[in-house]
């Protein structure tokens, strides 16, 4: 409980001891110096979770960080175990990234506000005509060379089992012509879930898979995409060591 207590209280005074950073953020900005914004966010992003995943205890072991492309954007599609997922995917795989994000983190104050700078977007399932717009959005951030992350199951599951995905949720990569990288998270929820929101310290593995292109799919590779790319997810899961 302890570690829980405290963890949390260094999660708030992290994000107001960066605040200078925000500042600088936006001047950037406003100077029209995006490439040096992008990449002050970015490393501003990457410092705080990993900060977080030491206080937390996690140990991440990363398989296959060689399949993360260097030279564009990409496609992160990935399970969802629990609420260190983000911080993991931060804190752990080299490229900078943005989220699309539920809806609800908007009511979050200063981590809304520094999702909103990395170009993060905010889906509410329960608004179908809000749901194609937020998509839309996110494709054109592909197209523009940002790199975007997904979890298709639309939750957490909070263990090992893994959801179906969301059909339709691969189809932005198709759209903006970019490569869809399958990422497995094995174990986070042992960091938090498992326990009953009490965080303790767990080992945790991900497994980068080889990047799929979608630049000249056939129609019958487009409709198998989704099926394809959660059967690596889930076959790394099952070979898993955690």
């Amino acid at each position: 409980m302890f570690r829980t207590i405290a963890w949390f209280g260094y999660f708030w005074l992290y994000l107001i001891k960066i605040m200078p950073e925000y500042f600088k953020v936006n001047r950037l900005l406003k100077e029209g110096k995006i490439k040096e914004r992008d990449l002050l966010v970015d490393s501003v992003a990457s410092k705080w979770a990993k900060a977080l995943l030491r206080f937390a205890g996690a140990r991440v072991k990363v398989i296959g960080a060689e399949n993360v492309p260097s030279d564009r954007a990409v496609l992160f599609v990935s399970n969802h175990q629990g609420n260190f997922d983000i911080p993991i995917f931060l804190g752990c795989i080299n490229k900078p990234k943005a989220f699309i994000a539920k809806v609800e983190m908007l009511k979050m104050p200063i981590i809304s506000t520094w999702m909103k700078q990395m170009n993060c977007v905010f889906l509410d399932r329960q608004d179908l005509r809000q749901n194609l717009r937020v998509m839309n959005d996110a494709t054109e951030y592909l197209k523009k060379g940002y790199s975007m992350v997904i979890f298709p199951e639309g939750t957490r599951s909070k263990g090992k089992t893994m959801g179906e995905f969301k059909a339709g949720s691969l189809r932005m990569a198709i759209k903006a012509n970019v490569p869809i990288v399958p990422v497995t998270i094995n174990g986070s929820y042992k960091l938090m879930e498992q326990n009953g929101f009490i965080i303790k310290p767990a080992e945790v593995e991900i497994v980068i898979s080889e990047p799929i292109e979608t630049i000249g799919l056939t129609k019958e590779q487009t409709n198998e995409l989704n099926e394809k790319v959660q059967s690596i997810i889930a076959g790394n899961l099952e070979a898993g060591l955690l």
